[in-house]
């Protein structure tokens, strides 16, 4: 599976008072980056059927980034979902190839008709699992 990747550029606003990127920061990254995969990969009517929440992070912060830095994020689903619930994978790495960040975050899918949770259909999990 390849996985969905994004740049992100930190910015003056994005970094606290120890001079790098705050821990909230990265949590947003994480969001705004599977939120980006799921309306990448996902089929029109499928987006427009279903949305997702966040349940659980798992994060590892291994470096710091500063403001003008920039960092590829990748993100991809390893194994077919449990229920309504699966687990995204992340990895945040700088220019220099270290890895500054990993994550392990788990979702769970909102039919937006009813706001219940539902179990994930095979057929919107398919291309994540490709």
């Amino acid at each position: 599976m390849t996985p969905y990747t994004a740049t992100i550029t930190a910015t003056p606003e994005d970094i606290d008072e120890l001079g790098h990127v705050n821990n909230a920061v990265w949590v947003k990254w994480i969001q705004d980056v599977a939120v980006a995969h799921w309306y990448a990969v996902a089929a029109p009517e499928h987006s427009d059927a279903y949305m997702w929440v966040v349940t659980r992070h798992e994060i590892d912060y291994r470096g710091n980034v500063t403001a003008g830095e920039t960092v590829t994020a990748e993100t991809w689903v390893a194994e077919p979902p449990r229920g309504a619930r699966f687990d995204r994978h992340m990895k945040f790495t700088g220019a220099d190839g270290k890895v500054r960040v990993e994550a392990k975050t788990t979702w769970a899918i909102i039919e937006r008709a009813s706001g219940r949770l539902i179990r994930v259909p095979p057929e919107v999990a398919a291309p994540f699992l490709a």
